[in-house]
């Protein structure tokens, strides 16, 4: 019996340091990850826009909306779709992923997304600007 106790307490010992370890090793994996995940938005030079991406990109959606006039209008691939319904079901559980292109003086987006629903796919955001400054459309969409 005396021999048994302390390899078990060796053992013991043993699996409490590798844990751990790996404890460690997983919040450093996570915080990789997340730097990994952290995309270059240099791409996006419209301030409008650009503002409007880091709230919808961080879930942010009173200041994604703040960018917009209060009737804006939304359409998915051409359709029409209720704003603001979609601003409350997406906003936080979708983003994208990369930015591929940026055209139109900054006002279109195209690159990867992802959503929780839909998985990954690449798409496009097209802002447009009205007189006053602020967004009065957004035109989404599945990407060629």
């Amino acid at each position: 019996m005396m021999k048994t106790f302390p390899m078990i307490t060796v053992l013991a010992v043993s699996l409490s340091l590798t844990a751990c370890g790996q404890s460690k090793t997983q919040k450093t994996e996570k915080t990789t990850i997340k730097k990994i995940q952290k995309m270059d938005t240099n791409k996006l030079t419209n301030k409008t826009v650009k503002a409007a991406f880091d709230a919808w990109q961080n879930g942010d959606s009173k200041t994604f909306l703040s960018n917009f006039t209060a009737d804006a209008k939304l359409y998915d691939d051409g359709s029409p779709r209720n704003f603001q319904n979609f601003i409350k079901e997406a906003c936080g559980h979708e983003r994208f992923t990369s930015i591929e292109k940026v055209e139109n003086e900054g006002k279109d987006i195209t690159g990867n997304f992802h959503t929780e629903s839909w998985g990954d796919f690449k798409t496009y955001f097209k802002f447009s600007i009205n007189g006053d400054g602020k967004f009065d459309r957004l035109d989404i969409g599945q990407a060629e």
